[in-house]
């Protein structure tokens, strides 16, 4: 019902628009061409007429072939451009970028150029730590876990812990 009713509607303002273009085309004639004045002319006079509207006629259809032509020029040319757009966007896909590692030394060879050639060994300023220092600073227990926790659970194990901060703190 509803697309019957729009379907209707738009059959109506397209009449309505042919109607308009009708009376304006009818009202910029009788503005701009004169009706001929072919009365009390006689027949070579009428031919002579005939023949300047003839050539008037050539001339408009010439133009008017030429804009036409100029028209499908343009939209040949845009098609083509947005055919190439549209490949264009197909086939460059953006590249994952990688993570590039570059040593400082690289860095400074791009930056200074290649006539330049300075080191940085930046390894060299770290300090040296030994394993064995880190092993001895960490004392380890090791323990049963399943023993520390039967001890304290309930409320002995929470006393032994209130007792230990009593005796910590005295």
């Amino acid at each position: 019902m509803l697309k019957s009713l729009m379907v209707a509607r738009a059959k109506e303002e397209l009449d309505q628009e042919l109607l308009e273009k009708e009376e304006e085309k009818e009202r910029y004639l009788a503005e701009n061409v004169p009706p001929p004045k072919t009365s009390g002319l006689s027949l070579v006079e009428l031919q002579e007429l005939c023949r300047e509207l003839h050539a008037k006629i050539d001339v408009v259809d010439e133009e008017r072939y030429d804009i036409e032509a100029k028209v499908l020029h343009n939209t040949r040319e845009i098609k083509d451009l947005n055919i190439k757009v549209l490949d264009l966007r197909g086939k460059f896909k953006r590249p994952n970028l990688r993570r590039v590692r570059v040593s400082a030394d690289a860095i400074l060879r791009s930056l200074l150029g290649s006539k330049h050639k300075v080191s940085m060994d930046l390894r060299a300023n770290l300090k040296s730590v030994r394993k064995e220092d880190t092993e001895k600073e960490r004392p380890v227990e090791v323990s049963d876990w399943r023993k520390n926790v039967e001890a304290m659970s309930g409320m002995e194990g929470r006393k032994k812990m209130f007792d230990a901060a009593k005796g910590t703190a005295q």
